[in-house]
């Protein structure tokens, strides 16, 4: 591609305003998806399985230790991600929005010794274990509780549609105490602690969803995450999740468009190319201008967000 000649994908050259590390992250994490991700998501979708040998090389690439990197490259590597697999993407985000951030901003000294390091090297996997299915989004509904019991807790309740429930090493557990919600670390081997995997599922099929059940689990004090008291603390976490995921709708955008763009410069009817037809090319044009306005977008958003602001 001339240097004249628009990218399809970046028609208005968004990557023009990025800095010399975000651009040179950008091409490693595509390089990363071409060879690693593509080849596989197809099968891992028809079978509905998520692919576990990945998660030794998305920690080789870094992408579950992220100190150093500002939001708008925690962005672009969410972008490339689910330009390979949506079920991907949702992995790291969970792994790094919604539990790492947690046990980092809401954690003891203690905990944050334990669980980061192995979280950021993908030697454990952790989960967020907060929606209910009689409450949705509706946090103040929850009905898992957490009760006193001497120096333990004893949490009773169940889960839904939880990201990488069954293969978690921890879960951060959201319940209502007497003073209101607060989280808890649940290791995978604790008694009552139960998972069951959603099958036949019609979308992110390359994803773990599962519920959880919690049948009078005991955990230490030392167990509650100490820093966070109320349902603030979970709703900052999902807003934090929320912007990584609105990267990665860009980047399963960009799969379809070039999907398509393939498609309809191949396709020969009536003596030429689909593309060749101006119906096709509006809705060509269409897609580009929409990705692009996207990609402003969020990029506005995360130079925002690395402002403070």
């Amino acid at each position: 591609m001339s240097q004249n000649t628009p990218n399809p994908v970046d028609f208005c050259n968004v990557s023009s305003l990025l800095s010399n590390d975000e651009r040179a992250l950008q091409q490693r994490m595509a390089t990363f998806v071409n060879e690693k991700i593509i080849p596989i998501a197809a099968s891992s979708f028809d079978d509905g399985v998520f692919p576990r040998e990945i998660i030794t090389d998305l920690a080789k690439e870094g992408v579950f230790d992220c100190t150093g990197l500002n939001n708008v490259a925690y962005g672009l590597i969410c972008q490339e991600l689910e330009r390979g697999d949506t079920g991907i993407r949702t992995f790291v985000s969970v792994q790094n929005s919604l539990v790492t951030q947690p046990i980092a901003e809401f954690g003891s000294d203690a905990q944050r010794k334990t669980w980061l390091p192995k979280l950021a090297s993908g030697d454990a996997i952790g989960c967020f274990a907060l929606t209910e299915e009689q409450g949705g989004s509706d946090l103040a509904n929850m009905q898992t509780k957490a009760v006193k019991e001497g120096t333990d807790w004893v949490i009773t309740g169940k889960k839904v549609w939880i990201t990488n429930g069954s293969i978690a090493d921890i879960a951060v557990v959201w319940a209502m105490t007497e003073d209101g919600g607060r989280a808890f670390l649940v290791e995978k081997n604790a008694n009552g602690f139960m998972t069951s995997d959603i099958e036949n599922k019609y979308s992110l099929r390359a994803s773990v969803t599962s519920n959880l059940t919690f049948d009078g689990v005991r955990v230490s004090e030392e167990m509650m995450l100490p820093n966070m008291q109320g349902l603030a603390g979970p709703l900052k976490c999902l807003t934090n999740a929320r912007y990584g995921i609105a990267w990665g709708a860009i980047g399963a955008a960009i799969a379809c468009f070039e999907e398509v763009l393939t498609h309809t410069q191949k396709r020969i009817l009536f003596g030429q190319p689909l593309a060749a037809t101006q119906s096709i090319q509006m809705r060509l044009a269409e897609m580009s201008r929409n990705i692009t306005t996207a990609q402003l977008l969020v990029l506005h958003l995360g130079r925002m967000k690395d402002a403070g602001t």
